[in-house]
């Protein structure tokens, strides 16, 4: 438990961290392996430059990147421009070759937008219509896949829009192969069904890699190899043969090239810099990264891989937070991910041609299903009605057109909507406010609009603040505040709450928020009354009864505290969204608070939300080392190379097979946990436990607790400070 010291960077890095780095890349090398095969093989690339991309993120972009923790390589976000852009320049391997050349500029292009300091411009497109880009990738996805996942030779397909592709899926379905259909539907059985499956271990496991371990026999077994047609399985050839110079720019003076230079320079810069600052939040260390330089080196790597035949590559979002989840801890994770592919490349190609591309195909709908899932038209809707106008116009318009359009036409509704909600057409790209500084205080007076299109003004005033200090802000004098700026606003509070510094936000009594959600678009309204106003649900309900019987106060407003929670180790790859329906009392060892808390594991879309009960006890007189408590399992024991250490107790072999107890300083660790206390915790349901700063986390499971099971808490609470009352009074 890690929660103070940073990781070194650079060689100093690498001797710190090389264990539980090489052990995170050998992991993501599992789940992007396949991803890389089947990402290449649906953007009408070789399948083979798929992971020669991977490589090259690792072992050439770790050097150069801003950012720690991300993995560099190929996105399925990418994968209708590259497969249009081979298309429209022909087709096969002369279109291979000439939409590798308009990655080249595209990447030189980059690399100056980044020296120009030009990645905070992703600040400027709203994330309803990125998301909805996003989707519509997803949809195009599938309406590719799910035919050769079918066993539908590829060729029949060529030249068929997203609409025609889903009018063909009955014919294809009529037509299908048993027997590929057969791997196919096991492959997404698996992909599918793993999360659901309780034991935490399957979580860990990388779903891709076990669909490998389950379809390549399969195949083996069903002689695919000789029963089926060549297009059934994954073909490398000469993989080291075709790699060298490929890239043709003789269609430079077209405007087909520009075209696709423009769509890869813009979807690639975006969803790097977005995932960058996704992958931020999650960082156990709280380090910021620096997305010009992480654009410059995303740009060289780019731009080599172009040069040698390799896909466009990002900053790419599972892969990144299945490397947190992991355990990585610098960019050396990376850089041992695409070693592990390069020896994937130089000895397994034979095993690797044996993969079934029905296998990949059901990989690719799983991705494209997470990119356009009913959940992401729902969380969107929580945001306001109007976020998921913006995000289904979008999705209409990319599967209509193209995704510059698409995303255009988001960027337009965003606009309408602001405009026909009160925003002055003065500040629709320029941030107006007033700053003043008094006694080591900011005062900041919003102005008009604070909204997407004027958001890069106000990062850099929060930017400009120094360290450690009080920043005031006031929305009183604005007509609209928008989504866009509610979350960023929320990013400023948090990184600048871990500087020392304080944030508070006033102002929005008059304002009508579209929505509950805590970031949710707020107008001016001047009918509303300054009151409070609040409908309580079933849950809020029982829990206001539960507190007037127990002697708590009850807050049930939703509310953003993180900080509340700053580096416990429960915020290790993950992060605690917003927390609501808080109990609070005093015991006779201190404050104790419960509170019901969304904690959101993940990024991008590959993030996840749980909601879950948690104890806090705060205010205490004890001296209490940092620690963490949890009951032992499989994965636990596994987590010793990148967690730390269990600390077992010779005398206490049922608590030492019970838990698994980690920390920094494991003389005050033992010398806390006394023969009182383990045996307390021995004659109990184990339960999860930690301490930073002399304050105590505790909850039971990853869910909400029921009245009951909050008393039953509470009172393994009190208990469990009884036992550290006696140590002290002992230790006196």
């Amino acid at each position: 438990m890690k929660t103070q010291e940073i990781p070194q960077d650079g060689l100093a890095g690498l001797k710190q961290n090389w264990k539980t780095d090489a052990l995170s890349g050998f992991l993501v090398f599992l789940l992007a392996l396949p991803l890389s095969l089947g990402i290449a093989k649906a953007s009408e690339f070789p399948p083979a430059m798929g992971v020669l991309t991977a490589m090259i993120g690792g072992l050439v972009v770790s050097f150069f990147a801003g950012s720690r923790l991300t993995i560099k390589g190929p996105a399925a976000g990418l994968i209708t421009i590259c497969a249009g852009a081979v298309t429209e320049m022909g087709g096969g391997a002369t279109g291979w070759q000439l939409a590798l050349g308009a990655i080249v500029i595209a990447a030189l292009i980059q690399i100056v937008f980044g020296l120009l300091k030009f990645g905070s411009l992703s600040d400027f497109f709203p994330h309803s219509a990125v998301h909805g880009m996003l989707a519509a990738i997803g949809l195009i996805i599938f309406s590719k896949q799910i035919h050769v996942l079918l066993g539908i030779d590829p060729a029949t397909l060529k030249g068929l829009e997203p609409l025609e592709l889903y009018e063909r899926i009955p014919y294809s379905i009529m037509h299908e192969d048993p027997r590929v259909t057969l791997v196919g539907v096991i492959s997404l059985i698996i992909i599918f069904g793993m999360p659901l499956l309780k034991p935490k271990v399957f979580k860990k496991i990388p779903a891709p890699m076990v669909v490998l371990l389950v379809t390549v026999p399969l195949a083996w077994i069903m002689d695919f190899k000789h029963t089926e047609p060549a297009f059934d399985m994954v073909q490398i050839g000469n993989f080291w043969g075709s790699v060298g110079f490929n890239a043709d720019f003789s269609l430079i003076g077209s405007f087909v090239f520009w075209k696709y230079v423009i769509m890869f320079l813009f979807v690639n810069s975006l969803e790097s810099l977005l995932t960058v600052k996704a992958i931020d939040g999650l960082d156990p260390w709280k380090r910021l990264s620096n997305p010009n330089k992480d654009l410059v080196a995303v740009g060289v790597g780019n731009a080599v891989s172009g040069l040698i035949g390799g896909l466009p590559m990002i900053s790419e979002v599972a892969r990144s937070s299945a490397n947190i989840t992991f355990g990585g801890r610098t960019r050396w994770a990376n850089f041992f991910h695409g070693t592990f592919l390069l020896v994937a490349m130089l000895l397994f190609i034979p095993v690797i041609e044996m993969i079934p591309n029905t296998a990949l195909a059901a990989l690719l709908i799983a991705v494209g299903y997470r990119l356009a899932s009913p959940n992401e038209f729902f969380k969107t809707y929580k945001i306001g009605s109007e976020q998921l106008v913006i995000f289904v116009t979008t999705i209409i318009v990319t599967l209509a057109t193209d995704l510059l359009i698409g995303v255009g036409a988001g960027i337009v509704m965003k606009f309408f909507f602001h405009i026909v909600n009160g925003a002055p057409l003065r500040s629709l790209f320029k941030a107006r406010y007033e700053l003043t500084e008094n006694n080591g205080t900011y005062s900041v007076r919003i102005m008009d609009a604070a909204i997407f299109s004027n958001l890069i003004g106000y990062k850099k005033l929060f930017h400009s603040f120094q360290p450690g200090k009080k920043v005031l802000v006031n929305f009183s004098d604005s007509k609209i505040v928008d989504h866009s700026f509610m979350e960023a606003f929320y990013h400023f509070q948090e990184e600048y709450q871990h500087t020392g510094g304080q944030v508070i936000a006033n102002g929005f009594d008059n304002f009508r928020a579209f929505s509950n959600h805590p970031l949710a678009t707020r107008k001016y309204d001047p009918e509303k009354q300054l009151r409070l106003e609040i409908k309580l649900d079933s849950r809020q309900v029982v829990l206001r009864k539960f507190s007037e019987e127990n002697e708590y106060t009850f807050y049930p407003q939703r509310v953003r505290n993180a900080i509340r929670y700053k580096d416990f180790p429960i915020q290790q790859g993950a992060r605690i969204q917003y927390e609501e329906n808080i109990l609070e009392k005093y015991l006779e060892n201190g404050r104790i608070t419960v509170s019901d808390v969304t904690l959101s594991e993940g990024a991008g879309q590959a993030q996840s939300e749980s909601r879950i009960t948690l104890v806090q006890v705060a205010e205490t007189d004890f001296v209490i080392p940092d620690f963490a408590l949890e009951p032992e399992n499989l994965w636990s024991r596994l987590s010793e190379l990148t967690h730390g250490k269990d600390i077992d107790f010779t005398a206490h072999q049922q608590f030492s097979k019970k838990y698994y107890l980690r920390g920094d300083s494991e003389e005050q660790i033992r010398n806390f946990f006394s023969n009182g206390v383990i045996s307390f915790l021995e004659s109990k349901e184990a339960v999860h436990i930690e301490c930073h700063r002399n304050k105590l986390l505790f909850y039971t499971k990853r869910q909400l607790l029921q009245p009951h099971e909050i008393a039953a808490l509470e009172k393994f609470v009190e208990e469990f400070l009884e036992r550290i009352d006696q140590n002290v009074t002992q230790a006196v």
